[in-house]
């Protein structure tokens, strides 16, 4: 058995997610659902959303659309309560250095872009979207991680980076290279962080359990994921269309 809940799990949030799987757990078993003790943070994130013994995951949207959508069991996204946008989804911020003179999108023809994966609906499916016939997009450096994305921008080895909304406010708490950049565009990103398990099985068990979880989570756990509640949104949520590799993206 495996779990795990890798998307916004960093030094500063390990302890809530643990806190919130015993939860989790505890509700599946009492339903019947076989879980493991403890979230695994061994796994590569993507080599854990194929494995067949997923019981609790975490994915990104772009990625699910892309290589999981009909191989896994979509649970529900994840609700940050965030301003300005629909339960379950979420937004992306573009950054640019605090020094730097543009103050959108189009400011930035040329700009080097820094983005976390060419799977990230974040970081660069929701960016690809909003700047198509726009502006011509550069991705420059491929970092691995949100928080890297933005320190390569704060440390001039790019010049612009897309970092979705709940990583912005988990690096306000522990990043100092966020009095270094600033945000100049609010970009649609779409469905959130989606909980899935592995196979065909009926999502509403697990559903109910990460529900009653979230409700129970303690206030200072609660404070530090954000998270407020599991939304069930409809499959036509996941029809956008997928964006091009950052390879194949003129420029």
């Amino acid at each position: 058995m495996f779990a795990s809940l890798p998307m916004y799990d960093r030094d500063g949030t390990r302890a809530a997610h643990d806190a919130l799987w015993v939860l989790i757990r505890d509700n599946l078993r009492r339903a019947g659902i076989a879980a493991p003790d403890l979230l695994c943070r061994e796994t590569d994130h993507v080599a854990g959303w194929a494995r067949p013994d997923l019981v609790v995951g975490q994915i990104c949207n772009l990625p699910y659309r892309a290589r999981f959508r009909g191989m896994v069991t979509r649970i529900g996204a994840s609700d940050f309560a965030i301003e300005g946008v629909p339960a379950g989804h979420y937004h992306t911020s573009l950054i640019v250095r605090r020094d730097d003179p543009a103050a959108g999108l189009a400011d930035c023809a040329g700009y080097r872009l820094a983005y976390n994966s060419g799977l990230s609906q974040s970081g660069w499916g929701a960016l690809e979207a909003f700047a198509r016939g726009k502006v011509a997009l550069t991705p420059t450096i491929e970092t691995g991680a949100h928080g890297a994305s933005l320190a390569a921008v704060a440390g001039g080895r790019a010049d612009m980076a897309c970092i979705d909304s709940v990583t912005l406010r988990i690096l306000a708490r522990e990043s100092p290279d966020m009095a270094r950049i600033k945000v100049i565009e609010r970009i649609p990103a779409g469905p959130g962080m989606t909980f899935i398990t592995a196979g065909h099985v009926d999502p509403a068990p697990y559903r109910a359990a990460i529900s009653a979880a979230i409700a129970a989570l303690g206030k200072a756990e609660t404070e530090t994921l954000g998270l407020r509640g599991i939304v069930d949104l409809p499959d036509r949520a996941y029809d956008i269309p997928l964006a091009p590799e950052p390879g194949a993206v003129p420029n």
